[in-house]
């Protein structure tokens, strides 16, 4: 159901059988079904691509549309790091406007990226591609990182779940044999026991030959490390929506308003019927190389669609409703103070951007740009990744830090 369809990550406590979060106990069976239940958040019901408008009525009776970007103009600063592209920042609308009040006879999904607000967001340098398997393993030869999937799971973050449970893995997207109804997630997630970065679909799988993929079952702070260590940081979702749209105002996707412009695809998403088979009629099924799409307007490649992208941002459903309130035009926003998912209040989850490769107008589409993810910020999945951005001046604060860090010591 979709409350569980939403709730990325957010019950694995409970999946591990970890008693005060659920009242009876949980067998290793009902464990896997819970940690799917965690993960298949990221794949909601929101209605299809037909469904968005250009404008949407706030609940106050106002309305509220896409606007012109205004860009940037000041030049690109000196200094520009390997891999990246300039994102010259700028003032935009945010978010995305939904026509209707739900699909499938279930909730509207959508409903967490309105209202469409105004937001300026200064200049930053982005990852032209999301990270790869490759840059990821330079990182893990670097400094000997342990992901969390690799990681046993401890009697003190779960003490009352069974001892059999805690075992190293992650959720993996199992297609069915057959059509089944798209109200159960539970029958396209499997909890893979030795599936992690290396592994992204267990033990069976490697990267051999896939350097040039996105890496994938990175939970947050995976990716926060890599980006500490890059001498990066994750993006704010302020900051991914403005570099995705490309200088683009209110289109649908972040190439325009057409899926597939003159027949062409743009973007690694699911054909066929879902979650059976996936006909790769876009020329793959599953996960892509990087740039295997055209870039958008700011030379920036798989920014919808292929892999789902952490930002740094803390999840609310009503966080876009606050920000007016602030002011006319939201500055660098940063995300709320704190995550607070009501359907579960107690995980702390960041905000997901981009949609993945099993997006598709049947059950998913959050590859419209504007649209929104969440995920408990432990919890990776095998259609989950991340990119990189850099503020201008960074590298020198970062030294000004360690040399106050050294002084103070």
């Amino acid at each position: 159901m979709l409350r569980a369809e939403r709730n990325v990550g957010g019950m694995k406590r409970a999946m591990l059988g970890d008693k005060p979060h659920r009242a009876q106990s949980l067998n290793a069976h009902n464990v896997i079904i819970g940690i799917m239940a965690t993960i298949a958040v990221i794949l909601p019901f929101i209605p299809a691509p037909l469904a968005i408008a250009q404008e949407v009525s706030d609940s106050d009776g106002s309305r509220t549309e896409f606007t012109a970007t205004v860009v940037n103009t000041a030049a690109e600063p000196q200094g520009k790091p390997p891999g990246m592209v300039w994102i010259p920042g700028g003032e935009f609308s945010m978010g995305a406007a939904i026509n209707g009040h739900g699909s499938c006879e279930m909730p509207m999904d959508s409903n967490d990226s309105g209202p469409i607000h105004r937001v300026r967001v200064d200049g930053f340098w982005m990852d032209m591609t999301a990270v790869t398997n490759e840059e990821f393993e330079k990182f893990v030869k670097a400094t000997g990182y342990v992901t969390i999937a690799e990681r046993v799971p401890t009697k003190e973050e779960f003490p009352t779940a069974p001892e059999e449970n805690l075992v190293a893995g992650a959720v993996v997207f199992s297609p069915t044999d057959h059509e089944v109804p798209l109200n159960d997630h539970y029958q396209w997630w499997s909890y893979v026991k030795g599936a992690n970065w290396r592994h992204p679909l267990g033990p069976q799988s490697d990267i051999k030959g896939k350097e040039k993929y996105p890496v994938v079952q990175i939970a947050y702070p995976d990716a926060e490390a890599y980006a500490k260590w890059a001498g990066k940081r994750l993006p704010t979702e302020a900051e991914f929506e403005f570099a995705a749209r490309g200088g683009l105002a209110g289109k649908i996707y972040v190439w325009g308003d057409d899926f597939r412009p003159n027949g062409k695809w743009m973007t690694n998403t699911w054909q066929g019927k879902f979650p059976v088979k996936d006909a790769g009629e876009d020329g793959f099924t599953g996960i892509a190389p990087v740039k295997s799409f055209p870039a958008n307007g700011y030379g920036l490649y798989d920014m919808a669609g292929n892999v789902w992208e952490w930002c740094s941002d803390w999840y609310r459903p009503d966080y876009y409703a606050q920000l007016p309130k602030a002011g006319s035009v939201a500055i660098n926003p940063q995300g709320p103070d704190a995550s607070f998912d009501p359907s579960e209040p107690n995980d702390k989850k960041k905000v997901h951007r981009g949609g993945s490769f099993l997006c598709n107008d049947q059950y998913c589409s959050r590859y419209i740009v504007g649209t929104r993810g969440k995920g408990e910020i432990n919890t990776g999945t095998n259609h989950l990744g991340f990119r990189c951005v850099k503020s201008p001046g960074s590298d020198k604060q970062q030294a000004a830090q360690a040399k106050q860090t050294a002084i103070v010591r």
